[in-house]
């Protein structure tokens, strides 16, 4: 299984975004998340379709998290922006099949998310390409991890089985990342562990090692 870390920009300086994004690809990152918040589902307001659009030609993987209300009116903006997977949250949508079919139907790759004390159940009924398990209450960049999370990953594995990308977001960094991996999980998001320290290329690294080595230790 292949461990892929997840930097989010949600934590970087927007005054030098590529050229943070510029770094962490050189370390090795191949997948970039982008947090996008409404001040609805979640209290805080993030970035638009502008910022995807903007990174769009950089070589890398785009993930954009919607963390909105009705996450399917959303979709075809970002897909048009160049997002590559489209995650929608289960809370936030009355039709979650409806949600992910119109991620499929617009050219993504669908992913569907938890919030941490949301049933894991869902994922039984659904087909999906990533299953995010968050790991702190969504919206807030810096929470720490919720420890009971461990135990989350482990059980959605069992219920998505070996294909799905099985990701966490939420309190990343490198002291917990070999416990994550060793769970189940094989994309990590981080972005203050990342985009918050003074070598972010150097952090990524670190954080992937860990990650790699838990992996290792739990076969």
């Amino acid at each position: 299984m292949t461990i892929e870390i997840a930097p989010s920009v949600l934590a970087a300086d927007f005054g030098r975004l590529r050229e943070q994004v510029e770094e962490v690809r050189e370390a090795g990152a191949q997948v970039i998340h982008i947090d996008v918040m409404d001040g609805h589902f979640v209290p805080p307001l993030s970035m638009g379709p502008p910022v995807c659009r903007a990174l769009r030609d950089i070589g890398l993987h785009l993930e954009v998290h919607l963390m909105v209300e009705r996450p399917e009116r959303q979709v075809e903006s970002f897909a048009q922006a160049g997002a590559d997977t489209i995650i929608v949250h289960a809370e936030a949508t009355p039709n979650v099949h409806y949600a992910l079919q119109a991620v499929r139907e617009a050219g993504c790759l669908a992913g569907l998310a938890v919030n941490p004390a949301t049933p894991l159940a869902i994922f039984a009924e659904v087909e999906v390409d990533v299953a995010l398990c968050m790991s702190v209450n969504p919206g807030w960049g810096g929470q720490a991890f919720i420890p009971q999370s461990i135990d989350r990953i482990g059980r959605l594995r069992a219920i998505v089985g070996e294909a799905p990308v099985v990701e966490v977001d939420g309190g990343v960094e490198a002291s917990n990342a070999g416990a994550i991996a060793a769970a189940g999980a094989n994309r990590l998001v981080a972005g203050t562990a990342v985009f918050g320290e003074p070598d972010a290329a150097a952090a990524f690294a670190d954080i992937a090692a860990a990650a790699q080595a838990g992996l290792a230790a739990g076969r």
